[in-house]
């Protein structure tokens, strides 16, 4: 696959309108599209830090992915519970506690667990969003840290 067609399909898969395999061998294992939008957030953030401090806070839960059932239930007895958001910024805005965002890519679509997770948090004081894809988290996260109120 060219560069350009990688570029082609990546497009697509950001706009849910393809499958979550690249085109060519079909062998291939499945792309890991938000870790992928995940990325290029992180990315965003390195290079924005320099305006805004502050992201250098910005940090993921790295509660998700696939484990063999022993690692799965040692991880569960460490404190690792189902549907806790992907990133955190913890750092108080406009009368929040903190930022909490449960970013998707494609047409994923919040859990159960995760929509949960993100009521209480709302209800704790924190702003929690679904955002999908990486620029959507950028807006808003930089809608965030503009907003006055409670800076500490």
């Amino acid at each position: 696959m060219t560069d350009e067609e990688y570029e082609q399909w990546l497009q697509s898969l950001q706009s849910g309108k393809t499958a979550a395999m690249p085109p060519g061998n079909p062998r291939r294992r499945a792309v890991q599209h938000e870790a992928m939008e995940q990325e290029a957030l992180f990315d965003w953030a390195k290079a924005a830090s320099g305006c805004s401090p502050e992201l250098k806070l910005l940090y993921h839960i790295p509660n998700g992915g696939k484990r063999n059932r022993f690692e799965a239930a040692n991880l569960k007895r460490q404190g690792v519970k189902a549907g806790v958001p992907d990133i955190c910024l913890p750092v108080p805005r406009g009368g929040f506690h903190g930022l909490y965002i449960e970013l998707k890519a494609g047409g994923n679509k919040p859990t159960g667990n995760q929509n949960e997770w993100l009521a209480d948090l709302r209800a704790q004081g924190y702003a929690a969003e679904v955002c999908v894809g990486w620029k959507q988290a950028q807006e808003l996260i930089t809608k965030y840290l503009g907003m006055r109120g409670t800076n500490k």
